[in-house]
Parts: structure tokens; C-alpha cells; sequence
């Protein structure tokens, strides 16, 4: 895949051509953006992802992904079933990409990033200024050097993955627990004071303007001295023009910090101020179905909130969280969904229980996505069916394309339109043996970036 890091977003204006199938077996559709709007409309059915589901609802469902595990079939497999978008662990934290002083090593984030838009997904950046995972290099540095290595980081990082990254947490936990609301001392408070974060935001606007600029902090989930905070800085940020779109909700929970009765609440308030919110690190430690309320509630909450744009669990399955002996995720240490999964697909208005889609060797069919070409302006896009264990007489799949990106030619698939998802059928090619493949491709202009989200392939 040619990835292009310090471009911009590619341009492209409509493609001009008519609705048109080819006589033969293969049927082939050009489409403008009028006429992809005025194909024959899908009737609306439950996803059966989380990330499919949420797409449904106009939000993402992420995940926290470790470069290292990726090489594992099973977590790579969840992964590419159920997410459609990623933010990395560890991969883009200052130590990874900047252990020392102007010299940066993006290796590791970028095999995450590489494998998310493989597959269609998002990627969110975490996290540029924060007072942990430090080199020790950045804590010994005078004010001077320390704003100085400050912005270039920012700048530097931003930089390299420009166009790439839907959303930034750009300052991380700044602010103290407890009652006072005061800020956490860290190197950035105690030498640049109060104006770094501001500072930050600024540069971050600077290095990549198309992306979202987040604060992100924990237990500042319900309305209390810490989220009152945050809540009193982003509105003088807002009244002055400081560059700021959204506030990440960490929301880590377990039985002594559960899920605040006002959560929902608190999120709405800070959307009120004109800002996104995004909940960034989801994960609820327990079990059964005490566990599974709280992520429906979550989710619920979040879809209650225009404004809330996303989720993202932070980890895959239990065995891998930071807190696993709390088993807080979605998935068991085996790649089982728990009952939280079904909750949590169900609160997406999704459809629990069905084990299959892509990447799950028990699956009826996979989808798999790639890109074929590109050019500044757009791209072919190809989407590989592979049947499971048992032969398929049919298949569909959605794709979902961000604007202004418009598909202009759909073929060896024929395309329905149900808002701004594409639902791609079979034609010729919709008999596969166990285990067989066929593609189907697009064309699409307005951009290279971000690439079309997939869904799960659904079998007949």
C-alpha cells in the first residue's frame, strides 16, 4: 500500500458518467455521487459488529492495539472483525518514537497504523504530551529546550502521520485526582506553567489542521473537582479560539468507581460547549451480566449524545489488558464474546449471537480489504470474499466511504445504497467452494484518506 505521510488529504472533484450495466457476466455500475444516492434503497438490517453497528449510528468502535500481538491469528482475526478503528497502546507515546532528543522511530506505530488502513479503519493518536512515558532526557531540560523539544514533538509526529489520524490527544491527565482541581505537577506544568497547554494545542493545530485536538484524562467521567477542571479549561479555551474539538473520556471502572449515575449528563455538558467528546479507553472490570449492564449503559449513554462521536476499548481480550486479573474487556483470554459483547452490540442496535465474520475461520465468508491503486485524488479499492468451511451460493458487504470521498464504479458486484453505506451483492461470482475466494472492486475520488470502512460478509 503506497502511504504518503506528509501529504495532505487528496483533492478530486465528481466524476462525471452515467448508470450503466454491461451486458455479459460481469456486471459493471459508474456512479456519480447523484446516482449512487438514488440506488434502489437497502432494507435496514442489524449489524452483527460492534464497529459495523456503531458505523450504523454515525460513530466508531475502536480498540487499543499492541504492535506486538498482531502477529497473533486469533487477536488479529477479532480485531478485524469487530473494530473499525485503533488506537495504539503504547506505539506513539514519547519514549516509543522520540527516545532520544530528534531522533524519532515510528516503526512500531506505523505497523499499526499500516494494518489499520488495510483494513479500513480509523486510527486515533495517543498521546503527545503527557507527564508518564517519558525518556529521561525530556525531565532534565531547562524551560527553554523543554518548549522547544515540546513543539518539535508535536510538530515531528503530527507531521508524519498528517492526514492519517482522525483524532489526537494532544495533552494527556494534566490535572490532579481529588477535590482541589488543581493542575498535576509533571515537567510541562512545572517549568512552562499553566500557558503549555494551550501551547500544545496550537502547534498541534499548526502540524495538522484537518486533525481533531483532544484533551484526554480519567475520572473526570461524572461531574466532580477534576472534571470541573477540565470542563472550566476547555470553556475559556472556546471563548478565546484556542484550537481545541473534543475531550476524551477515559472511563476505566470497576466496583469501587463505577459507571457516575450522571455520566451521560457530564458528557452532554461538555458537548454543549462546542466540542466533540470521544470515550477513549473503555474498560469495566467484573463479570456476567453486572458487567454487561454497565457497557450497555455506556454505550447507550454515548449514543444519547450527539456529539459523542466514539468509542474505544482499551485491549481485545481479557488476558492482554493492563488490569487483567479484573477480566474488564469484551473478550475472554480464549477470543470468547462475554456477555458485555452482547450487551454493548446490543445497546448499537446490532445483533448479538452470531460468531461469524471477518477473519473468523468459522465464519460463512470473510471480507478482506486492500487498495489497489492510488493517485492523489483517489483510488481502486478491493474487497476479497473467501467462503469458511462450508460452500456459499451468495454473499454481500457493506462499505462506508467518509466524505468527500464518492464512489464513481463498482464491478464484478452489483451496489444498493442505504444513506451513506454501500451494500455491494454478488452476481456472477456469488458460488464459492469451501475455502474459495473472488473480489470485487471501486473506484473512488475526493481523496486517499481515511480508506472505506468494511463490514462483515454476510453468506447465503
Amino acid at each position: 500500500m503506497i502511504r504518503k505521510r506528509s501529504g495532505t488529504r487528496g483533492g478530486g472533484g465528481p466524476a462525471r458518467g452515467r448508470l450503466r450495466a454491461a451486458l455479459g457476466g460481469v456486471t459493471t455500475v459508474l456512479l456519480t455521487a447523484t446516482a449512487l444516492a438514488a440506488l434502489p434503497q437497502t432494507t435496514a438490517h442489524a449489524a452483527d459488529t460492534l464497529g459495523a453497528a456503531a458505523a450504523e449510528k454515525g460513530r466508531y468502535f475502536g480498540a487499543a492495539v499492541a504492535a506486538n500481538h498482531l502477529g497473533e491469528a486469533q487477536y488479529a482475526a477479532t480485531l478485524d472483525r469487530e473494530f473499525n478503528s485503533v488506537t495504539p497502546e503504547n506505539e506513539m507515546k514519547w519514549d516509543a518514537v522520540e527516545p532520544n532528543r530528534g531522533s524519532f522511530s515510528f516503526s512500531r506505530a506505523d505497523q499499526i497504523v499500516d494494518h489499520a488502513q488495510g483494513k479500513g479503519m480509523k486510527v486515533r493518536g495517543h498521546t503527545l504530551v503527557w507527564h508518564s512515558q517519558l525518556p529521561g532526557w525530556v525531565s532534565g531540560l531547562g524551560a527553554t529546550d523543554l518548549r522547544s523539544a515540546m513543539n518539535n514533538h508535536i510538530t515531528q509526529v503530527m507531521t508524519h502521520y498528517k492526514g492519517e489520524i482522525h483524532s489526537w490527544d494532544v495533552v494527556n491527565e494534566a490535572f490532579q485526582d481529588g477535590g482541589s482541581g488543581a493542575r498535576r505537577s509533571s515537567p510541562f506544568q512545572d517549568k512552562l506553567g499553566d500557558g503549555f497547554i494551550e501551547e500544545a494545542f496550537r502547534t498541534a493545530r499548526a502540524a495538522d489542521p484537518n486533525a481533531k485536538l483532544c484533551y484526554n484524562d480519567y475520572n473526570t467521567d461524572g461531574v466532580n473537582a477534576k472534571s470541573n477542571a477540565v470542563y472550566t479549561m476547555v470553556r475559556d479555551f472556546k471563548s478565546r479560539g484556542v484550537p481545541i474539538d473534543c475531550v476524551g473520556f477515559q472511563s476505566h471502572f470497576n466496583p469501587n468507581s463505577p459507571v457516575p449515575s450522571d455520566y451521560r449528563a457530564n458528557l452532554q455538558r461538555f458537548a454543549d460547549l462546542g466540542v466533540d467528546v470521544q470515550i477513549t479507553e473503555l474498560d469495566i472490570e467484573g463479570s456476567g451480566q453486572a458487567q454487561a449492564t454497565n457497557y450497555g449503559n455506556v454505550v447507550r449513554a454515548c449514543l444519547a449524545v450527539t456529539r459523542c462521536t466514539g468509542i474505544t476499548v482499551w485491549g481485545i481480550p481479557d488476558k492482554y489488558s493492563w488490569r487483567s486479573s479484573g477480566t474488564p474487556l469484551l473478550f475472554d483470554d480464549n477470543y470468547n464474546k462475554k456477555p458485555a459483547y452482547d450487551a454493548a452490540l446490543s445497546a448499537l442496535g446490532g445483533t448479538p449471537g452470531d460468531p461469524g465474520g471477518p477473519g473468523d475461520p468459522t465464519a460463512a465468508c470473510t471480507a478482506t480489504y486492500s487498495t489497489a491503486e492510488q493517485w492523489s485524488g483517489g483510488y481502486n479499492g478491493k474487497v476479497t470474499i473467501t467462503a469458511g468451511g462450508s460452500p456459499i451460493t451468495g454473499w454481500s458487504v457493506d462499505v462506508t466511504l467518509a466524505s468527500p470521498q464518492q464512489v464513481v464504479s463498482v464491478w464484478n458486484g452489483s451496489p444498493t445504497s442505504n444513506g451513506d453505506v454501500m451494500t455491494v451483492r454478488s452476481t456472477w461470482n456469488g458460488s464459492l467452494a469451501a475455502g474459495a475466494s473472488t473480489s470485487f472492486g471501486f473506484t473512488v475520488n475526493g481523496g486517499t484518506t481515511p480508506p472505506p470502512q468494511v463490514g462483515a460478509c454476510t453468506a447465503s
